[in-house]
């Protein structure tokens, strides 16, 4: 597990304990938008892996470079609207919370 992935976790529960059961929206869509971001860059890192450099690039620095570059990308492509991930992942987060909010009153 990598920061991007603790980092969207801590905002869920961040949103959580400000109002328990309840995740607040610009929270779910924060962490939604954070998840996707890290997602893409791990397709894009990926993609860029299996990409022949040729005479441009390549060596250590490339490979340790690349992967700053494809959380870029990553989070850019998320930024512009993103692979549907944040909004399906968004609306998840809200049905757990509306769910958890029922039992407490249950």
């Amino acid at each position: 597990m990598d920061i991007s992935t603790n980092m969207a976790a801590l905002q869920v529960t961040v949103a959580q304990a400000a109002e328990p059961g309840k995740a607040a929206p610009d929270a779910a869509q924060s962490a939604a938008r954070e998840f996707e971001a890290m997602f893409l860059g791990q397709m894009v890192n990926e993609m860029l892996s299996q990409v022949d450099i040729g005479d441009f690039g390549g060596g250590q620095a490339e490979e340790h470079w690349r992967s700053f570059m494809a959380e870029a990308f990553g989070r850019q492509i998320a930024e512009q609207g993103g692979a549907g991930i944040a909004a399906s992942l968004r609306g998840a987060l809200e049905a757990y919370a509306d769910a958890k909010a029922g039992e407490r009153r249950g």
